[in-house]
């Protein structure tokens, strides 16, 4: 009876043991099945990051190279806007001077004082204007101002057309200047709209360069 009941537990256990191996072995085949179906599509996961942290890269590059472009683009907009604006400011200078002049000519030799106008520097501005300047004046009409204004014996034109020049003159370089003024506000305004662009623009890259990079 003993050996009976050994043999029956021998027995026993075998047949567990042999139903675990087949367990065993169907749960690592169905494991190893699973990994295998998983194994393309982990690949093209792999393969889409690496895409992704790739594009990343690139994204990076180019907000760093546009941010210093856009930096550039500023800092020569600001180099040119200042000679432009040196530019301007010498010749509204000369300009005012100029105009000016003229009215304190009109009005001297309109009162008839000629005579105490030409020892005056206001003469003397005009005079050089006159021999200087080739686009305000028709020859004629320089040759007569610069007679007058150096006191010439050979030609001494009558004030009445001096004053009738000057007030030409007048008139062309007032509206000179009037243009010029213009021109020079829209430049401000266009200079300083392209810097308020260029800092939205920097802006803008240096949050994308941050986001990328934390």
């Amino acid at each position: 009876k003993k050996v009976t009941a050994e043999g029956e537990a021998e027995a026993e256990l075998y047949a567990k043991f042999m139903c675990y191996c087949k367990t065993g072995t169907e749960d690592l085949e169905a494991s190893i099945a699973a990994a295998e179906a998983k194994g393309p599509a982990l690949a093209s996961a792999i393969e889409a990051a690496e895409g992704k942290l790739a594009q990343a890269k690139e994204d990076l590059k180019s907000a760093k190279v546009g941010r210093e472009e856009a930096k550039k683009a500023a800092a020569e907009a600001e180099a040119i806007r200042a000679k432009e604006a040196a530019a301007f400011a010498s010749y509204k200078a000369e300009a005012d001077t100029n105009v000016a002049a003229m009215e304190k000519a009109i009005a001297a030799l309109e009162k008839g004082m000629s005579g105490s106008f030409l020892q005056t520097t206001a003469a003397q501005a005009i005079l050089k204007l006159a021999q200087s300047s080739s686009d305000i004046l028709v020859d004629a009409d320089r040759q007569e101002l610069v007679s007058f204004l150096s006191g010439s014996s050979e030609y001494a034109p009558s004030s009445g057309e001096i004053v009738g020049i000057l007030k030409q003159m007048h008139e062309t370089m007032s509206k000179d200047l009037s243009e010029a003024n213009a021109t020079e506000e829209a430049a401000v305004k266009a200079h300083a709209g392209l810097i308020a662009a260029k800092a939205k623009e920097v802006e803008a890259l240096s949050a994308t360069i941050e986001a990328k990079t934390t």
